[in-house]
């Protein structure tokens, strides 16, 4: 296996690993070559953990899911400072949004990380979407084009590369990815006026990477998914988009292809589709050693070109070279406390009039949340209210189960994208019956107003959290 080839293949790949620490074989894999690699909130990332990364290869592209809200890897235990896109859309103040973007961008400039998996550029348009909700900006293209444009000009500002996703658009789903393969049956005509204006205003705005979509589009290739579409990655996204930037894979072990493909199939499917990088979620030694053989089988078997790969390759490089000439910028990042917390308070929509004036019981009627949220990623709200009203309890209820006997205490009820599921709409309705002055607060999605007040957060997060609770407590 020439070593310049096996380099190239190295070059391209971005592998996650389980541990908590730092494996030997992924620092021996840094050491030939290994372009990047993802944390997630299992790594317990930090500017020590990266440090051990770089120690072996200074140029890594060492990439995180931090889009603030629900989808967070460095705030997960205490949910994030930031209320996450769905509140942002709702506020709809670009400056806010940016300033938020900065100091995401800044968090992450802290702990020395190149790239953030983030934005979510998804126009939400199907309200049934079970994936992607709350992390998109809204359910209209202009709303999510500018406030796309907005926090990608926040993080890049702070010195660390966005990455707008999932190309060319989740947002009209009702399958999740990680799970099977979404089908996007919309016209050509529609995906150009709703789905790919955010991803054009981001390529405007110089994101620097863009991620794809495990979508099967028929409006643009019939046969095969977006990641593995050299008609919707060259043809479209290169070429009538005018992208440059490093186009990087979702994580290749979700079912939407990993039922269609091996590992190494995907890697050399979708890097001759036009993909640049190949994010591997969850990886092994083994897993990484065999899809760098299948990549560089591919191109001394002539079905990969050679060039293909190199370009790829540099696309990579020239995004861990722009990172490192960013230094000032994340130097002089200032800091803007208390943004995430502000932008909360301006998107809570709340129905009704009412305050607690003592602890309260407090049903969260939980949903199984998508997976690209950790699931140790808590509401809040109970926190939340606790600090402020020491005594209040707790019950958490699963599908199928029933609302508990309430008592004389005032009752909250925690709910999630109530609109998407029956079950829940059901345990609001027992409420309102049972308690006409039952406080629902939906951390989701919403459905129409109910009960005695009802407070929409519009995403799950710490600062969420304290908002609805000081709202509540006032």
């Amino acid at each position: 296996m020439p070593d310049d080839l096996y380099r190239l293949a190295l070059t391209v790949l971005q592998p996650g690993y389980e541990e908590t620490s730092v494996p030997d074989w992924l620092r021996r894999l840094l050491g030939e070559g290994l372009g990047g690699t993802i944390l997630f909130a299992r790594n317990d990332p930090s500017r020590q953990v990266v440090d051990r990364l770089r120690a072996e290869n200074p140029g890594v592209v060492v990439a995180i899911d931090e889009e603030g809200g629900a989808v967070t890897r460095l705030e997960v235990t205490a949910g994030s400072s930031f209320p996450g896109n769905r509140a942002l859309g709702v506020v709809d103040d670009v400056v806010l949004t940016e300033r938020v973007g900065r100091q995401i961008g800044r968090m992450l400039a802290k702990a020395d990380i190149t790239l953030n998996y983030a934005p979510s550029a998804d126009v939400n348009s199907n309200p049934a979407n079970p994936v992607i909700g709350v992390r998109s900006f809204g359910p209209t293209a202009d709303l999510v084009s500018r406030h796309t444009v907005a926090y990608v000009n926040g993080v890049q500002g702070a010195g660390v590369a966005a990455c707008a996703k999932h190309f060319p658009g989740h947002g009209d789903t009702v399958t999740d990815s990680h799970l099977n393969l979404p089908t996007v049956h919309a016209a050509r005509e529609v995906l150009f006026q709703r789905d790919l204006p955010p991803f054009r205003a981001a390529i405007r705005a110089g994101v620097r990477a863009v991620m794809t979509g495990h979508l099967l589009v028929p409006a643009l290739d019939p046969e095969v998914p977006a990641t593995l579409s050299r008609t919707v990655l060259t043809e479209l996204l290169r070429g009538e988009l005018g992208f440059d930037g490093m186009l990087v894979t979702d994580a290749i072990e979700m079912r939407a292809v990993a039922a269609l493909f091996s590992p190494g199939e995907i890697a050399v499917r979708a890097l001759a589709a036009g993909a640049d990088a190949i994010c591997m979620g969850h990886a092994t030694e083994q897993l990484v050693r065999e899809v760098c053989a299948a990549v560089v089988a591919a191109v001394r078997a002539g079905t990969l070109p050679e060039e293909r790969l190199a370009e790829a390759a540099e696309r990579v490089l020239s995004l861990s070279e722009w990172y490192s000439k960013q230094a000032d910028l994340r130097e002089q990042a200032l800091a803007d406390p208390g943004v995430g917390l502000e932008a909360a308070r301006r998107a809570l929509t709340v129905t009704g009039e009412g305050r607690l004036e003592r602890a309260p019981l407090v049903v969260e009627v939980n949903t199984r949340l998508n997976r690209a949220v950790d699931p140790s990623t808590p509401t809040g709200i109970t926190a939340a209210l606790t600090a402020a009203l020491p005594g209040t309890a707790r019950v958490q209820l699963a599908a199928g189960d029933e609302l508990p006997a309430f008592d004389e205490r005032p009752v909250v009820l925690v709910v999630h994208d109530a609109a998407r599921h029956d079950w829940v709409r059901e345990r609001v309705a027992q409420a309102v019956t049972a308690r006409p002055d039952v406080i629902v607060v939906d951390t989701g999605i919403p459905d129409e107003p109910a009960g005695g007040v009802h407070i929409a957060t519009h995403g799950i997060s710490q600062v969420a959290a304290r908002a609805a609770a000081e709202w509540l407590t006032r």
